[in-house]
């Protein structure tokens, strides 16, 4: 049998394993990836030095600490209640708060957003005797959303800005024109009004809660840092630069010496601030850099490239729809990690064949991908999350029930954010 086809049954039975076994995914791409060094498709030298991007490693991980304190401060909570307090109603608080998830999930990992906010939105429900299901499924939808539209929004959205050679500031503004950042927040807006006629025509009374106190204004600061930061070495370096993650993680690591030292916080509950941060996403990523880099070098990339080429022949408009189309389908069922990892290179070869910006099927794949994932309540890793913390409180969470929220708020968002895309970059 070619080698080919032994690393495509190798890449299947991976996505497979993920499918089945999400929690473990990070055993199934490193699995993966040991056999393609096994088989000698790629050499430890060539995976270590080329593949895996330690750049995009270090901003993941030093945004993840940073997000951690972020919590710890309780900033995000102190913002949630003045927005409560200030909402005529109990519907407007919820499409507030939701809106306000979207904001900090733009900046700060989408799990971690879900973890600061879903306290608030439980609290809110339980003193109105409001059921959780549809706000905490809102939560995890608009943390999705927000986190394609900058750098340290999500590992995809770094993924691509390493393919595509974008800065932090080229997610804003690229080549003159409006970015991929415009185009989530056109479909923020509708699926704001989504909410909007879901929640706030419901009315009921102003809410008046306890204020909370800000513990402390450091991480805050650190957050700002680190976007102030990869602006800086956007501008200077241009794309995702080694600059940026070396800045990330030193401001991550500042946070921790911070949180040891200066709030004197016990050593052991720094260790478990450590062990707490997404680590099986981390060798996830290195087993996935290692196995997209094995399909590529066996010609399998070209293969999907040529294929859809032959399919959507000199439509520019069909290509456009059936990345989209399939990319939103696909993510709702599949890790869109490897797929984005995969799926670049491809759109980008069918563009330069139509003689196209790549961005417009670059943009279309991020856009069907990210959204893709609010589908089903396993499309995601917020999703899983918002269900999981659902279920402590007592919440049952079917398949059908996500669907209600999860079906029209991603066809409403990505229908706008592509039509964005489209309108823009073609």
């Amino acid at each position: 049998m070619p080698v080919k086809w032994i690393v495509l049954a190798i890449a299947v039975l991976m996505y497979v394993l993920i499918v089945v076994f999400p929690r473990k995914k990070s055993f199934s791409s490193m699995g993966a990836a040991l056999l393609m060094l096994i088989l000698g498709v790629i050499s430890p030298n060539a995976a270590l030095t080329e593949l895996v991007n330690w750049t995009v490693l270090m901003i993941f991980v030093g945004s993840l600490v940073i997000a951690e304190l972020f919590i710890y401060s309780r900033v995000p909570a102190v913002i949630a209640d003045s927005i409560i307090l200030k909402s005529p109603n109990v519907g407007i608080a919820i499409v507030a708060i939701l809106m306000m998830t979207g904001f900090i999930s733009a900046f700060v990992e989408n799990v971690a957003t879900v973890l600061v906010m879903a306290p608030i939105a439980l609290a809110l429900c339980k003193k109105l005797e409001l059921d959780p299901t549809y706000f905490m499924v809102g939560l995890a939808v608009m943390a999705n959303l927000q986190g394609t539209a900058t750098l340290v929004g999500d590992p995809p959205s770094m993924i691509f800005a390493d393919y595509a050679n974008y800065g932090f500031n080229d997610f804003f503004v690229y080549h003159g024109k409006l970015s991929i950042f415009f185009a989530v927040q056109i479909g923020m807006i509708a699926g704001a009004l989504f909410f909007y006629v879901y929640f706030a025509r419901k009315g009921g009374p102003k809410v008046e809660v306890e204020r909370e106190k800000v513990l402390t204004w450091v991480p805050t600061v650190l957050l700002v840092l680190m976007i102030l930061g990869l602006a800086l070495a956007s501008f200077v370096w241009g794309g995702i630069s080694l600059a940026s993650g070396l800045i990330v993680m030193a401001l991550g690591l500042a946070g921790i010496l911070w949180y040891r030292f200066v709030q004197k916080v016990e050593g052991t509950k720094v260790l478990e601030l450590i062990k707490g941060l997404d680590w099986d996403t981390v060798f996830f990523l290195i087993g996935i850099f290692v196995v997209v880099g094995a399909i590529g070098e066996v010609g399998l990339l070209d293969d999907a490239a040529n294929r859809l080429d032959d399919l959507v022949g000199d439509s520019v408009f069909l290509g456009f729809l059936l990345i989209v189309g399939f990319s939103t389908l696909i993510s709702g069922f599949v890790d869109n990690v490897p797929y984005i990892i995969a799926m670049l290179p491809v759109a980008a070869k069918m563009a330069a064949v139509h003689g196209i910006a790549p961005e417009l099927y670059m943009f279309s794949l991020l856009v069907g991908s990210c959204m893709g994932g609010n589908l089903t309540p396993f499309g995601a890793s917020a999703n899983v999350v918002s269900v999981g913390l659902l279920r402590k409180q007592g919440v049952d969470t079917n398949f059908a029930q996500w669907l209600k929220i999860g079906l029209p708020f991603t066809l409403i968002t990505t229908f706008s954010a592509s039509a964005f895309v489209w309108l823009v970059w073609r």
